[in-house]
């Protein structure tokens, strides 16, 4: 064989094995997703109570509240409840209204609480600090918030009225004025 062929042979067999471990890759990828999404137990739906959890807020985004925040401790408020990465492009387009409700609704009974979800904190700090997000933020630990609520991707986004209920959930960006409407709703209450 010539030094072409063999060259040749050789670039060959690497994409082959390029292309393998692409593969792999995405097959790993869809299956963590399919294994999030097929967590043994029920998605909190509409009427349903909000499963409790503990997370540590992010240290500069605590708003006033613990190192680690309990659900079950705002009962009384409303919660927007938002699952986000600092990867997650359909984030940035809701952000900017999530901090907009916040610094609106914060003084009448109003909790945004960001759940950073599969991300490294100097991601998510960066991401915060770069959007001047100023509404509390932790880190989901081993998935245990996102496990709870059988989330199926981010940006997810559960509405709890002020007993603890999950009024609403939303797989999708939000723009301010959804977010306001379905606050307002929940206040009106």
């Amino acid at each position: 064989m010539t030094a072409q062929g063999q060259s040749g042979a050789r670039n060959t067999k690497l994409l082959v094995g390029l292309a393998i471990i692409a593969v792999l890759a995405i097959a790993g990828l869809f299956a963590a997703g399919l294994v999030l999404s097929a967590q043994p137990g029920k998605r909190p739906v509409p009427g349903s109570p909000a499963p409790d959890f503990s997370m540590p807020l992010y240290d500069g985004y605590r708003a006033g509240l613990p190192e680690t925040i309990r659900l079950s401790d705002l009962r009384g408020n409303v919660v927007v409840l938002n699952f986000w990465a600092s990867w997650c492009v359909e984030c940035v387009k809701e952000t900017d209204a999530l901090e907009a409700v916040w610094r609106e609704y914060r003084d009448r009974g109003v909790v945004v609480l960001g759940v950073d979800h599969l991300d490294t904190e100097p991601a998510a700090r960066r991401y915060l600090e770069g959007f001047g997000v100023t509404f509390p933020n932790g880190i989901d630990i081993q998935q245990q918030v996102s496990r709870a609520y059988r989330i199926t991707g981010v940006p997810e986004t559960f509405f709890i009225d002020r007993q603890g209920i999950v009024r609403k959930t939303v797989i999708q960006a939000l723009s301010r004025a959804e977010l306001a409407a379905e606050i307002e709703a929940l206040l009106a209450e």
